[in-house]
C-alpha cells in the first residue's frame, strides 16, 4: 500500500461512509434528487439533478466538515480547529463550529466573493475568526498550515482526509437509495477531489457499472495533469473563475481514489460554465454557482453517449454572489461568439463613425462599447469597440463589411493577454 497523507492510499468503505451518515443526520438535509424535464428533453434522456445547493449552508460542504469535526478526540476539541477554504468549505466549518461549540480560525482568499465571506461570519458567529490572505486556495492554505503547526489547533482538510471523503460519500448513498434504479451515469465536479473520490467509493461499490464522470474547469485541470502525467503535479498558474473548483494541487489522497475509481475526466471552458449558470436560472429557476454547474455545462461533451440512459448531475454548491453576474453574462456571450472586442483605427476626418455605423454594423448588431484611447487627442488614436451579435452567424458577415470598408482593426478576443489588460 502507499502511504499518502499520514494514510494508506485505499478506497473509503461502505462501513466508513455508514459512520459519516449517522454524524450527519444530526445537521444535514436530505438534498432531493430532482428529475428535470428540460435537460431530459434536451439529451434525450432522463437526467436528474441531487439538490446540494439546497444543503443547509447551500453546498455539499458541510458534510465532510462536520463529520470530521464530529470525529475529533476531546482533547482535540479543547484546542479549537482550524481551515483553508475559498468558501464553501469555510461554511462547512462554521456552522460545525457553531453547532458543536469549537473555536475555529478560517483562512480564505482576499479573492474570494464577498457574499461567500459574509456567510462564514454569519454560520459561525462568535465561534470563528475569519483571516482573508492571498489570492488562491493555495496561498491561504499554506498560511492556516503554519498556523495550525504554532497553536495546535487541528486542521480541517478541505478535500484530502478519509473522514472528509467519508462524509461527502453519503450524497452518493442518498442518490443510490433516492433512484428507482442505478444510475448510468453521475456527472460530478473536481476541485481538489474530495466530493469526486467520496461519491465514487459508494457508487462503484454498490452499483460497479454506473459511469463516474468527472468535471473540471478548463482554466484550473489539477486532475486532468496529474493523471496524463500518471503523479500528482501542482498546476503553475489556474483560472480562478470558478472558485469553488480552482484548485492548483488536487490531494494525494483524493488522487488515488479519482484514478481509481473515475471512468472519465472531462475539461469544460469557463464561459460554457457561464452560459450554463443562466440557463439554469432562467430554465429551471436555480441559483447555482460556477463549480455546481459544472456537471450540467459537460453534458454537451457526452450527448451521444448519455442519449436514452439515466444520468444523475450533482450540483454540489448555489453561493454565488449577484455581483458577479455581469461578469457570467459577459463570459458567455463571448463564449457563445455573440460579443466582440477590436481595436479600430478610424480615419481623421469628419463622419468616419457615422459610416461605420451605417456602412460596417448589421442591422441586428448593437454597439455595446466604444471608448477612445486617447482622451484628450480622440482624431489620433483607435477606439475600443465592443460589438454585441443578435446569433453568431452574424459574425463572418460583420467581418467582411470590415474588410470591404478598409477599416484597421485588431481583433482582442483572440488575444488573451491585451483581453484580459483592456476588457
Amino acid at each position: 500500500m502507499t502511504i499518502v497523507n499520514g494514510y494508506e492510499s485505499r478506497r473509503i468503505t461502505l462501513e466508513e461512509i455508514m459512520q459519516a451518515h449517522l454524524h450527519l443526520k444530526e445537521v444535514v438535509n436530505r438534498t432531493p434528487l430532482q428529475h428535470s424535464r428540460v435537460l431530459s428533453e434536451r439529451y434525450e434522456c432522463e437526467v436528474y439533478l441531487k439538490r446540494e445547493d439546497l444543503q443547509i449552508v447551500r453546498s455539499f460542504k458541510i458534510r465532510g466538515a462536520y463529520h470530521m469535526i464530529r470525529s475529533l478526540s476531546p482533547e482535540q476539541v479543547a484546542q479549537g480547529v482550524i481551515c483553508a477554504s475559498a468558501g464553501n468549505h469555510a461554511q462547512g466549518v462554521a456552522y460545525s463550529c457553531q453547532t458543536l461549540g469549537i473555536p475555529g480560525k478560517i483562512y480564505m482568499p482576499s479573492t474570494t466573493p464577498r457574499q461567500k465571506v459574509k456567510q462564514v461570519n454569519f454560520f459561525g458567529g462568535d465561534q470563528v475568526e475569519v483571516v482573508l490572505v492571498g489570492d488562491t486556495f493555495d496561498d491561504a492554505y499554506a498560511q492556516a498550515i503554519a498556523e495550525s503547526k504554532r497553536t495546535g489547533m487541528t486542521f480541517i482538510h478541505p478535500f484530502d482526509d478519509p473522514k472528509i471523503v467519508a462524509g461527502n460519500g453519503t450524497i452518493g448513498q442518498e442518490i443510490m437509495a433516492a433512484a428507482e434504479s442505478s444510475p448510468d451515469y453521475i456527472f460530478l465536479t473536481v476541485g481538489g477531489g474530495g466530493l469526486a473520490a467520496g461519491v465514487a467509493s459508494y457508487v462503484k461499490a454498490v452499483s460497479p457499472n454506473t459511469r463516474i464522470i468527472g468535471i473540471e474547469p478548463k482554466g484550473a485541470p489539477s486532475l486532468r495533469r496529474s493523471l496524463d502525467e500518471g503523479k500528482v503535479v501542482a498546476l503553475d498558474e489556474i483560472d480562478k473563475f470558478v472558485d469553488g473548483a480552482a484548485v492548483k494541487r488536487i490531494g494525494d489522497l483524493t488522487f488515488e481514489i479519482c484514478r481509481e475509481l473515475l471512468d472519465d475526466v472531462l475539461l469544460v471552458p469557463e464561459g460554457k460554465v457561464c452560459t450554463t449558470l443562466l440557463d439554469l436560472y432562467n430554465e429551471n429557476a436555480i441559483v447555482a454557482e460556477p463549480a455546481g454547474a459544472l456537471p450540467i455545462a459537460a453534458l454537451d461533451l457526452y450527448r451521444d453517449q448519455i442519449k436514452g440512459k439515466s444520468v444523475v448531475c450533482i450540483v454540489s454548491g448555489g453561493n454565488n454572489d449577484v455581483d458577479r453576474m455581469q461578469e457570467i453574462k459577459e463570459r458567455s456571450l463571448i463564449y457563445e461568439g455573440l460579443k466582440h472586442y477590436f481595436m479600430v483605427n478610424f480615419p481623421q476626418r469628419a463622419g468616419a463613425l457615422r459610416e461605420f455605423l451605417d456602412d460596417v454594423l448589421g442591422p441586428n448588431d448593437d454597439i455595446t462599447r466604444f471608448e477612445y484611447t486617447k482622451q484628450h487627442n480622440k482624431d489620433n488614436g483607435p477606439a475600443l469597440v465592443g460589438i454585441e451579435l443578435k446569433q453568431r452567424a452574424d459574425y463572418a458577415p460583420l467581418m467582411e463589411r470590415m474588410y470591404a470598408k478598409g477599416l484597421t482593426f485588431y481583433e482582442l478576443n483572440k488575444d488573451p493577454l491585451l483581453f484580459n489588460l483592456l476588457i
